[in-house]
């Protein structure tokens, strides 16, 4: 899902930017040089210039996660994967701590391994994008896949944690209700943000993501944003085995992120709506 304030994820759609430090784009199909050490350190410095805007990124999203990535992209294109692989293992780890919370008994143990694969299944949907952009194989049908991937995880997270605590728990059924309106804040946001970017980049004439030169947010923008992080959310998992702590978070989290929905819809229909009339104009 992504609950964050503007997509944060990169995806294999991304075209190469225009930047002197961008390879060539049949960097992928290229004989390798160097040692793959010598190739991975040389893949994490080119793509330290080839990152997103940070315009509205939360903390995690923005100082973690594509730490991650970018590290996860080197590596990936140092062993040969594709961005669609990388896409299809980060589906894999998503999707596999997604189940475990609707199918397996939380403990201690269960926890910290579904925050371990949510956390590395969102690394990798940043990875996906950045080794794109780095090999220049970017496509619309890579990026189709990365936004059906993101949406599918999107829906079925909170499902899995409504029916983890009606199988697992004794609580009252009305505690359902707390990840069903996750779920729903979870799909809206989404849908909005990405159906906003895609606007944004149309009225601009640009099929690509914004990238760094576009602009940035501040680091205190993107702490006091950073309830509505994924990465967070998915941080929140360990606490799955105390159920009492977990549900704290958790609603803690929906709160602010229905919260800040709440107040970027309108602003974003605002915007919208500005740039059609200053279209039309």
């Amino acid at each position: 899902m992504t609950s964050t304030p503007t997509s944060t994820h990169d995806r294999p759609g991304d075209p190469v930017p225009t930047s002197p430090t961008a390879p060539p784009t049949d960097a992928r199909t290229a004989a390798p040089t160097g040692t793959r050490a010598a190739r991975y350190r040389d893949g994490v410095r080119t793509l330290a210039g080839l990152q997103k805007t940070s315009k509205g990124a939360p903390a995690y999203s923005r100082y973690v996660n594509r730490w991650l990535g970018r590290r996860l992209a080197a590596a990936a294109h140092v062993v040969g994967l594709t961005p669609n692989a990388v896409t299809g293992l980060s589906a894999l780890c998503s999707f596999a701590a997604i189940a475990a919370v609707a199918l397996v008994r939380p403990t201690p143990v269960v926890g910290v391994l579904v925050a371990l694969g949510l956390v590395v299944g969102y690394a990798l949907d940043s990875a996906d994008g950045q080794l794109a952009r780095l090999t220049g194989t970017g496509s619309p049908a890579g990026e189709w896949l990365d936004h059906v991937v993101d949406v599918v995880k999107t829906a079925t997270m909170h499902l899995a944690v409504a029916v983890s605590l009606h199988r697992f728990t004794d609580l009252d059924d009305a505690w359902l209700l707390v990840p069903l309106v996750w779920s729903v804040v979870a799909v809206v946001s989404f849908f909005a943000m990405t159906l906003t970017d895609q606007l944004r980049r149309a009225a601009r004439g640009r099929s690509g993501q914004f990238m760094a030169k576009d602009g940035s947010s501040s680091l205190l923008y993107s702490l006091a944003v950073s309830p509505t992080d994924y990465g967070l959310l998915c941080l929140v998992f360990v606490a799955l085995a105390w159920t009492s702590a977990f549900l704290a978070l958790y609603g803690l989290l929906l709160v602010a992120c229905a919260g800040f929905l709440a107040l970027a819809l309108p602003k974003w229909y605002r915007e919208i709506r500005r740039t059609g009339a200053a279209g039309e104009a």
